[in-house]
This record gives C-alpha cells, sequence and structure tokens, in this order.
C-alpha cells in the first residue's frame, strides 16, 4: 500500500514512529529506501509529489557514466565507478532496459587532441583504465558520420531506461516491508531527545507529525532546504538551479549515430558540453546546455531560440545535421552547490554529528552522477548507519 498521508500524531517522547526516515523518492532517495529496507523495520520514504522521480531524475540523459571526468579521490569518481558496475547487474538481475552502447569524446581541431590526452590520464589516475584513444580512420569505423580528428573511446558508457529503474526500487521497497508516502510535503524538522520530529503537509493541506531515529535527507533540489529545517544552515550547501535544455534529432536523421557522442568538457567541468545521447527508443538527443537560474524556480520552458546555437555547437562533429534537423525536446534543472563560473564540487554526504545532528544524514549537491552513482551511494549510507 502506497498512502497519501500518515496519519501519526506529536509527540516528542521516548517511543519514535520511525527507524528510519528517507526525505525524497528522486532515484538516490529509492535507492537508500530499497537498501536500508534490506536490514530495517518501521522505514519510510516521504516524497512531495504524486509518484517518484518528478523532478532531476525524470529530466536528464539517462546515461550511466565511467567516471571519467571527476577529480581524482572525490565521491563523484569513486562512487561512479562503483555505481555503474552496481547498475549494470541490478539492470540484468531485475531485466531493467539498459544498453551498453559506449562513448566517443571527440576532438575536431588540432587545439583539442591535447585535451583529449588530458582526459585519458585523468580517467587512468580515476581507476578507468578501458578507454581507447582512436584516431580518425578508427572513429569512421565505429561512427562513419561524425567528424572527429581524434577520440577517446569509452565502452562502459551505457544508457538506462530510468522509469523501469525507479519503479523497480519503489517495488522492493513495498516488498521489503518499507511504506511511502507520497503528496507529502515536510515542512519542519525539530532535534528531540531520540531522533527527529517531522512535520508534513499532506494533499488536504492538512499538518501531521511522526518521529523518526535517523533522518536521510534526499531532497534534491530542495536539500538545502531540508538541512536548513534542522537547523544546519551553512553557506556553502546552497543549491543553485542550473537548467540544462535538449533538443532532439529529428527522424531519418537520428538513424544515423549508434553511440553516445560527446565534445571535449567546458572549462572548470561546469558542464560537459551538448552532447549526442542515443536512448532505449531509437532516439536522440542533443544537451543538456547550461543555464544558471536567477532563482530557484521550477523553469522547464525550452527556448526556441537556443536551436541555432545546438545546431551551430553539434554540427562541428555531426556534419550531416541541417538547422531543420533538430527540434525542442525537454529541460531539467541540476542542483549544483557550486556556483557559476567556480570550480567542480563533490557531491555532499555527510552524517552531521559533527554539526550537533547525530542520526541526520545529508545529500545535497546530488547532480551527475547521481544516477550512475545511486546504488553505491545507498551502499554509502548503509555504511554510516551501520557505524
Amino acid at each position: 500500500m502506497v498512502p497519501g498521508s500518515i496519519l501519526f500524531i506529536c509527540k516528542s517522547g521516548e517511543i519514535v514512529d520511525a527507524e528510519i526516515t528517507v526525505i525524497g523518492a528522486g532515484v538516490i532517495g529509492l535507492a537508500i529506501a530499497e537498501k536500508v529496507t534490506e536490514e530495517y523495520n518501521n522505514v519510510f520514504l516521504i516524497e512531495k509529489h504524486e509518484t517518484f522521480g518528478q523532478e532531476t531524475s525524470s529530466r536528464n540523459s539517462e546515461v550511466i557514466h565511467a567516471g571519467i571526468y571527476y577529480p581524482e579521490g572525490s565521491l563523484k569518481s569513486k562512487l561512479c565507478i562503483e555505481g555503474k558496475w552496481l547498475l549494470y547487474e541490478y539492470c540484468k538481475k531485475h531485466d531493467i532496459p539498459y544498453k551498453n552502447c559506449g562513448k566517443l569524446i571527440v576532438a575536431t581541431s588540432a587545439e583539442e587532441i591535447p585535451v583529449i590526452e588530458g582526459i585519458r590520464e585523468n580517467a587512468l589516475r580515476n581507476g578507468v583504465d578501458d578507454l581507447t584513444v582512436l584516431n580518425r580512420e578508427q572513429v569512421a569505423v565505429l561512427e562513419p558520420n561524425i567528424y572527429a580528428l581524434k577520440a577517446i573511446f569509452s565502452p562502459s558508457t551505457g544508457i538506462i531506461d530510468t522509469h523501469s529503474l525507479m519503479k523497480r526500487f519503489e517495488t522492493r521497497i513495498l516488498n521489503n516491508g518499507g511504506q511511502i508516502v507520497y503528496r507529502s510535503e515536510v515542512t519542519g524538522i525539530k532535534k528531540i531527545e531520540k531522533g527527529y520530529e517531522i512535520t508534513l503537509l499532506d494533499a488536504d493541506n492538512k499538518y501531521f507529525c511522526f518521529t523518526s531515529r535517523i533522518v536521510i535527507n534526499s531532497g534534491g533540489l530542495t536539500s538545502d532546504k531540508v538541512s536548513e529545517m534542522a537547523g544546519i544552515r551553512d553557506e556553502r550547501l546552497k543549491i543553485h538551479f542550473c537548467k540544462g535544455e535538449y533538443f532532439r534529432i529529428n527522424p531519418p536523421k537520428n538513424k544515423l549515430i549508434n553511440r553516445l557522442v560527446y565534445p571535449v568538457p567546458h572549462h572548470n567541468m561546469e558542464g560537459i558540453g551538448i552532447h549526442v545521447t542515443v536512448d532505449m527508443g531509437g532516439g536522440v538527443k542533443l544537451g543538456p546546455d547550461v543555464t544558471y537560474l536567477d532563482s530557484n524556480i521550477y523553469d522547464y520552458r525550452i527556448s526556441q531560440s537556443k536551436q541555432e546555437a545546438f545546431w551551430r555547437s553539434v554540427s562541428k562533429f555531426l556534419p550531416f545535421l541541417g538547422y531543420d534537423d533538430i527540434s525542442p525536446e525537454m529541460a531539467g534543472i541540476r542542483p549544483k552547490i557550486q556556483k557559476a563560473g567556480e570550480p567542480i564540487r563533490d557531491f555532499y554526504i555527510m552524517e552531521e554529528t559533527k554539526n550537533g545532528y547525530p542520526g541526520f544524514i545529508n545529500l545535497i549537491g546530488m547532480e551527475s552522477p547521481g544516477l550512475t552513482s545511486s546504488i553505491a551511494i545507498a551502499n554509502y549510507i548503509l555504511t554510516l548507519i551501520r557505524n
């Protein structure tokens, strides 16, 4: 049963209602809830929307990343590389649609060739040792319709049906005895002697409270606000909404690409460039671009005016593509904790005892490679709980 609300009475007393509460049913929150319900009873997953994955988790490229770009020793690097193999294994075990199609990172000018070499060196430091550097002729064998002077081929990159993955997580949470509470927004968190008192506002505009020994904040785009509700205020953890828009390649030219194709990444890894992503249905997306929003508003509008910029960006390596061969697809928002122009920041995953909040676990800035890392993140959180 997946209730729309829960009917607990506020009581900051000796007994707690839940052992563990996960806030946010995106792909990471779902993965965490599935993992902890394997070992713990009285686990609740709270989601403000009517179902799972309504924000970042359903508006992305659906790529299983190899772990190529991230800084050496970072959680993003470690959890991505560990997570991709766990995700492929999970897909095979539970019949989740996926495709291990591989990816090309292409240099289209002499100036970009040294960047290609630098990417490969960074990947090797991270432990990604399956990359191959290809010359122009070798690229043409894999993708005869693209232009590249040189490229890196990543065989462990792939794509996944994210909705099917999240649905499987949901099913397993319920089968494990967990409870999922949709259409209920967390409006308050209060530290009490044996855990936390959580206040919810349900779809009928009624407030309900319950208590939980452990709280896991996987609130995605509002994770900083959830943290502040508990009393943890840190300007360095402020979420900045970063919008990414996508265009699609119209038929029949979508059939001319079989793999993911990426340009060399932007400075500071603010974005990895407008790239080409195939999907499970045979479609091909271009994007996302990078636009920091002035305020944290949910702006999913697509700008038709960006069509020329998208076309010019990818025509460097897709010479067959005409201006009218692309059309608007969708937009998503990334929860970044670095401001525009700042260096890439790592995932913030922290059990907050040192800040005076034992049993409160924060996950903030969970952008890419969050999908790829989701099962590895869940294992990481389980270890924090055990300890």
